[in-house]
């Protein structure tokens, strides 16, 4: 039998009629005589709705009982479609993070997972029974409730499925598979049908809603092929798996944008050692992530300019940091930018073929969008530019590049 580890999201169970639907469809699988085991999200809304109750509350939740909170969504979850299924005559069970011992880091709100004890999951594949287990959410070592940061249920469900040595795991939204780039921004973007790990890793981390960055990181790391398909039709879907020689061949897959995006810029900094580290050291011990870092010398050499980009989540904490360490630092002054965004291309074709960047450069300057930051990989260029310009640069990108034609961009042997 085969082990299948679905994952549905809260639009997907967003209603009791949803829940009703999704129930038909874990049940398809089940008696196609398949092991299942499915991994649900809140109701749509439902983490918001709890997230501001907090806020309207307290000024600042504490984090721990915030996340005690917020876990409650997905309990509601896996009980409904655990009662639908029964309905249907399919024997289920539901199982929350601390019934099955999903042990996380102490990292409230964005905890990581340590370790997954499967003796739970498997007596209830054991007495033939699907498992309904709730996403987002697992406990620490000593018993404290953590929750894996927004778009968690997908990390839930494809570490599960890698615990379980499982043969898929199905993520169901609300959008029929990957596509070359937003199709509410492009009536001309294309559904992917396969998409390696490395690009879809890259497309997460650069804005690409559909997967949660660390879920993609988990399959590639256990070799987890993921489906991606529309919970509310049965065409489509895009695979996210290995790469193979027909992938490298595109030089560009996708084009994403992140909107969640803000520049600070520390001015007149004395160029020695130990800058940088003191700078990024203090933001790393806030749990602040950041992403795009530029040093600019003055024309002496004694002094430079440090621009990095962090979200616009953590700007505010990230500018309260960086203001404390302009004294010690010696620093003229500290900016900060909130209405910037950031565009990407990304295909595995880039490693091996040139003038992929100034193509990307070319096309923007052409509709008369000014780039302020660059960052590059193997696989991916991305800029920072004007975030009133973002849809405008999306479509020029994907009309340059040939997104609408597959093949279109193929590397020429």
């Amino acid at each position: 039998m085969r082990i299948i580890v679905q994952k549905y999201g809260g639009t997907s169970v967003g209603s009791l009629e949803k829940i009703r639907n999704v129930a038909d469809k874990v049940a398809k699988r089940y008696r196609e005589g398949n092991t299942v085991a499915v991994v649900l999200s809140a109701m749509a809304g439902e983490t918001d709705r709890l997230i501001n109750l907090a806020k309207d509350l307290s000024s600042n939740p504490d984090s721990r009982e915030m996340d005690v909170l917020i876990s409650t969504g997905e309990q509601v979850s896996v009980s409904l479609l655990s009662m639908a299924l029964k309905d249907l005559g399919v024997p289920c069970r539901s199982l929350l993070a601390h019934q099955i011992n999903i042990i996380t880091d102490a990292a409230y709100t964005k905890a990581r997972i340590i370790n997954i004890e499967v003796g739970a999951i498997q007596k209830v594949f054991a007495a033939g029974e699907v498992a309904v287990i709730a996403g987002f959410q697992g406990i620490t070592e000593d018993k404290n409730i953590t929750t894996l940061g927004r778009g968690g249920s997908d990390t839930s469900a494809v570490a599960l499925a890698a615990v379980l040595g499982a043969d898929v795991c199905e993520i169901y939204t609300d959008v029929d598979g990957v596509y070359t780039c937003d199709p509410n921004i492009c009536d001309k973007a294309r559904r992917l049908d396969r998409i390696s790990y490395d690009e879809m890793l890259e497309m997460a981390s650069l804005g690409a809603k559909v997967l949660q960055t660390r879920s993609v990181e988990f399959a590639k790391k256990h070799n987890v092929p993921i489906l991606v398909k529309s919970t509310f039709t049965d065409d489509g879907g895009t695979l996210t798996t290995k790469e193979d020689e027909d992938m490298e061949k595109e030089v560009v897959s996708g084009i994403t944008y992140d909107r969640n995006e803000a520049k600070i810029a520390l001015l007149g900094v004395q160029d020695r050692p130990g800058v940088a580290a003191t700078i990024f050291s203090a933001l790393a011990d806030k749990n602040i992530n950041v992403d795009m870092i530029i040093q600019n010398m003055s024309t002496d050499g004694k002094f430079a300019d440090l621009s990095f980009t962090v979200t616009k989540t953590d700007f505010d904490k990230a500018m309260e940091i960086v203001r404390k360490k302009v004294n010690e630092l010696g620093a003229r002054d500290v900016v900060g930018d909130t209405s910037i965004a950031k565009i990407s291309i990304v295909g595995v074709g880039m490693r091996s073929h040139a003038g992929v960047a100034s193509k990307m450069f070319e096309a923007l300057a052409a509709v008369g969008i000014n780039i302020m930051m660059i960052s590059t990989s193997e696989i991916k260029v991305s800029c920072v530019i004007d975030e009133k310009f973002i849809e405008l640069g999306v479509r020029q990108l994907h009309e340059v590049f040939e997104l609408d034609k597959p093949g279109s961009n193929f590397e020429k042997d």
